[in-house]
Parts: C-alpha cells; sequence; structure tokens
C-alpha cells in the first residue's frame, strides 16, 4: 500500500497531478461575451453546483474525474487520490444534489470511467497498476477486464473510450513520468483478450473520444498541448494521423476531452480551472471559467453533457478539494460527451 501511494503520486506529480479535467458550468441564458483574444471565442462563467470531496491528508490536494452519466440518471465519478476506504467511485444524484459511494478498496488509482455499450458495465482505468476493471452498473461484482503488457511493455491506462460495438480505446501515458515520449493509443477488443497498438512515441496523451461518427478519435497529449486526430479504418485499424489543435495553454496543460451533438471539442486543463472549446476544424468556440474568487481550484479536468440536453458537468478540484460546477453547452450531449 505505501508503495502504490509513493507511486500515485510521483505520477501525479508529473501528469500535472494527473490529469484533472472540469469546467464551469452557467444556468441557460447566462453566458456572456467578453473582450478576447482573437480566435479565443466567447467566456461561459461556470457555477459552483456542490463539493464532493476535501483534500486528503498526505497529498493536500484532490483529484477528480470521469464524470459518466448511467442509466439510471445518476452521475458517476472517479476520485483519483482517494486513499484507502475513501470513496474511489461515487454517484451523484443531480437532481437532489446527494452523493453516495459506489466503490472503494485499498488497491486502486482510477482515472477514468465509461458504461460500455455492450455489457452495459462500468469500466475504469487503473494508472498505477496497468489494468482495468469493471463494476456492476450500480456497484460491487468488481472484475478485472484488462491487466499485463501490450506489446512487451505495461501500460499507464488514462483515458478510455468506447466504439459503438463495446471495444475499448485507452490513452496509455507510459513514459510521462520518465518525460519520454512513449506514449500510446490501445484498442482492446470487448471480450478482453486482444491488445492493439494504433498509435506510439506520444507525448503523455491523456483525453480520447470518437468523433460523431466514430471514424475517427481525438486524443490529447499533456505535455505537447495538442490534440490530434487519429482516422480509423477496418476493423479498428490506424489510417492516419495528424495534429489537429495546437492550444495555447501557457502554464496549463491538456486534460480529458469530450464531444458534443455538434462535434465541438471540449478539452479540459491541468493547471488551470478552465475548458477550452473548439469546432471540429479546429476554431476556438469559448473558453469555460471557474469564477476566480474560487480558490483553491487549479483544475478543470473532464466533463459530461446530459444526455439529450445542454446541462454540463465538470469535474474541478486542487487543495481546496473537489467539485461539480455546471455550465451550457453549446450542444447536447451524446455518448462521446460522456466523461471517460
Amino acid at each position: 500500500m505505501q508503495r502504490y501511494t509513493a507511486r500515485s503520486l510521483a505520477a501525479l506529480a508529473t501528469i500535472g497531478t494527473l490529469v484533472l479535467t472540469g469546467c464551469g458550468t452557467q444556468s441557460a441564458g447566462s453566458e456572456t461575451a467578453a473582450q478576447a483574444p482573437a480566435g479565443a471565442g466567447r467566456t461561459i462563467h461556470a457555477q459552483k453546483f456542490m463539493q464532493l470531496t476535501r483534500a486528503p491528508g498526505g497529498t493536500g490536494r484532490t483529484l477528480l474525474e470521469g464524470p459518466t452519466f448511467g442509466k439510471d440518471g445518476g452521475l458517476f465519478v472517479v476520485d483519483v487520490t482517494a486513499p484507502a476506504g475513501r470513496p474511489k467511485v461515487m454517484r451523484v444524484d443531480v437532481g437532489r444534489r446527494t452523493l453516495r459511494t459506489v466503490h472503494t478498496d485499498d488497491r486502486g488509482a482510477y482515472t477514468s470511467a465509461q458504461f460500455s455499450p455492450y455489457d452495459g458495465r462500468l469500466y475504469l482505468s487503473d494508472f498505477a497498476h496497468g489494468e482495468i476493471v469493471s463494476l456492476a452498473p450500480g456497484g460491487g461484482d468488481r472484475q478485472t477486464f484488462f491487466s499485463g503488457k501490450v506489446d512487451g511493455a505495461p501500460m499507464n491506462p488514462d483515458d478510455i473510450a468506447f466504439d459503438e460495438a463495446g471495444n475499448l480505446y485507452v490513452s496509455d501515458a507510459r513514459g510521462m513520468s520518465e518525460g519520454e515520449p512513449d506514449g500510446r493509443v490501445v484498442r482492446i477488443s470487448r471480450d478482453g483478450t486482444r491488445a492493439t497498438v494504433l498509435a506510439k512515441g506520444l507525448a503523455a496523451p491523456n483525453g480520447i473520444s470518437f468523433d460523431l461518427d466514430h471514424s475517427g478519435l481525438w486524443f490529447s497529449e499533456l505535455t505537447e498541448n495538442r490534440i490530434s486526430y487519429l482516422l480509423l479504418g477496418g476493423e479498428g485499424k490506424a489510417a492516419s494521423r495528424h495534429t489537429a489543435v495546437r492550444v495555447d495553454g501557457g502554464i496549463a496543460q491538456t486534460d480529458s476531452i469530450a464531444v458534443d451533438a455538434d462535434g465541438n471539442l471540449y478539452q479540459g486543463l491541468h493547471g488551470r480551472a478552465a475548458m477550452a472549446v473548439y469546432d471540429r476544424h479546429g476554431d476556438r468556440l469559448a473558453t469555460v471559467e471557474i469564477p476566480s474568487r474560487d480558490k483553491g481550484l487549479e483544475s478543470a479536468t473532464n466533463v459530461a453533457i446530459a444526455p439529450g440536453g445542454t446541462k454540463a458537468y465538470v469535474t474541478v478540484s486542487g487543495p481546496a478539494g473537489g467539485y461539480l460546477y455546471t455550465f451550457d453547452a453549446l450542444a447536447a450531449g451524446i455518448r462521446q460527451s460522456n466523461g471517460g
């Protein structure tokens, strides 16, 4: 347990305290157009929704990730830094603003969550142990879906995304702790028996999401502040890859990615409590900002947009604890805007 804690903290420090994705939200009609640099789009001011966690002793900060809606309407969130015995997977009733524990253990450092369209289970990436595990939809029945080496090298799985058939695509942040571009995008068959490297030589890949028609993948590289596009060919094979967006993040780094019903990309930022929004052509549409008066919040790691609606929930974290903020997304939520 002590060894695991040290490894997790080292990973968190190198990845910018592991990729936090979140962005604030604002009630309908409350978005304000702000004076911004050319190409920066408008500013959307987020609203605080509720606090989920307090920073645990030892790390001095918390890190929420992977917001994803279940079929029951609950919003599931993971806490990367939660110690043994504290909630590592939580379910938020967004109507009642209540919280319950779904899962805890003395092992995992879970960095993302997604429900499979194939078996309906909740899948989690364990960054520290190189595993993908799954839970029953409401929690319990923990199973190991995939573990071990891929092409002779262990994984550091960060974010995950499912295709329509239930095959899993993983951003493998291998090499992040060493500062080496050894990251990969890995495809795992829906039965967990076959793992294929689709892209390699990446700089700490983090966010990953399919585009609207599942013909390609958007993924971010944390230490290069860029978003790349991976076009897929037959049987999930990679056809081509190119840099799609270069993110001017300053001290912030690119975290998780979500895609709405219009194909817009929501890019979480680590090191700044904000989220950048782009269209599929790379034009900056908006910046989602957490109010500057909310001190101790350093990152907005990920976002889930309510399926069929525009209410967006962002995971925001830092020394002040872990929170959900809300805003009105530019378009409706779909599977690709559901965490991961």
